[in-house]
């Protein structure tokens, strides 16, 4: 539920409600916007039957939420969440771009991709250094020699690092590296590493699973925001499908459906939603116009030599104009690039 507060409540009003929703087993949320401040509580409702939190100092209104999910949702927060990782602000008026190879393979290629996307405007690099892989006998990726490198080329240019968590016990060892944690769509169900990255309170970037509704995304991402970690990046990553002309669809109209329901920024990621270099362009346009936060982007100088992911991956030369045209379609919608 929600317990909106009336204008004048103060501090002394606020900690009463919050020690008495607690005292009947709830956990509180506080938010502070701008024109209200609201407490989320979320618990065994019956615990209040006969309690009516309506007549405690301070209180405007109760205000039942009746999703599944509660924290994430529009009903909880009417505003939409603008994140601001270390300058590089992501929802709102403010769309990031993050870019780099799927995995890092050496020290060289990456600080060459990490200059040349800084150069076209990305700040935040992409790469993977643990891969979850189909074949067990692909590319897995460096390991922390690969988070060096990441961290290493993203401070040379300023850059911010997103790169993929797959284990709750690497998670010590990838936040000594990344700015942001990525879970990937193959764990976006894996709950015990959900509820680790959320007490962790580090920015999440939480993938769409392969086969998964909207409302199942959200509820991962309710999993994070329950361990009260609220710095949540969703992303539209393409869904399987029936075709086989593309590695997925890219689920274009869940962007505003999710704006909908959820506060939380949304990115897309044309190069997972395809599969396929010559779509990563257009679609990338697409999810701008459509509404998204930002892109995630896979870019390679040489594309045919990848040890991962190389069909989907773009060149830096490509890179450059995607970059043109995301802002010219930005400033339409009068929003911008983060730079």
């Amino acid at each position: 539920m929600i317990i909106v507060l009336k204008p004048d409540a103060g501090e002394i009003e606020i900690q009463h409600i919050v020690d008495r929703l607690e005292q009947y087993g709830f956990k509180t949320y506080l938010s502070k916007a701008a024109e209200r401040t609201i407490i989320g509580a979320i618990g065994d409702e019956r615990a209040l039957r006969d309690k009516p939190l309506s007549t405690l100092p301070g209180v405007e209104k109760v205000v039942p939420i009746l999703k599944p999910f509660k924290l994430v949702s529009k009903d909880f927060k009417k505003e939409s969440t603008v994140l601001d990782i270390k300058g590089i602000k992501i929802g709102g008026k403010h769309i990031a771009v993050m870019a780099g190879p799927c995995s890092v393979e050496g020290r060289d290629m990456l600080f060459y991709i990490a200059e040349r996307v800084y150069r076209a405007g990305a700040r935040i690099l992409r790469g993977g250094a643990f891969k979850p892989r189909t074949s067990p006998y692909a590319f897995q990726g460096l390991g922390e020699e690969g988070l060096k490198y990441l961290r290493e080329a993203a401070d040379s240019f300023g850059m911010l690092v997103v790169t993929e968590l797959m284990d709750p016990r690497d998670i010590d060892l990838i936040l000594k590296y990344t700015d942001i944690v990525q879970i990937g769509a193959r764990n976006m169900q894996n709950f015990r590493l959900l509820k680790e990255v959320g007490k962790a309170k580090v920015p999440v970037l939480l993938k769409r699973g392969l086969s998964a509704t909207i409302k199942e995304f959200l509820m991962a991402a309710e999993y994070i925001a329950s361990e009260g970690n609220n710095d949540i990046i969703l992303c539209e990553r393409g869904i399987r499908s029936f075709d086989t002309e593309t590695r997925n669809i890219l689920d274009l109209s869940a962007i505003p459906v999710i704006k909908s329901m959820s506060h939380l920024p949304v990115i897309a990621d044309p190069s997972h939603g395809t599969g396929r270099a010559d779509c990563i362009l257009p679609m990338a346009q697409a999810a701008i116009a459509a509404g998204a936060d930002g892109l995630i982007v896979e870019v390679h100088h040489c594309p045919e030599e990848a040890l991962s992911d190389g069909d989907q991956s773009i060149l830096p030369d490509d890179f450059d104009l995607l970059m043109k045209r995301v802002k010219i379609i930005a400033a339409t919608l009068e929003r911008h690039i983060e730079e």
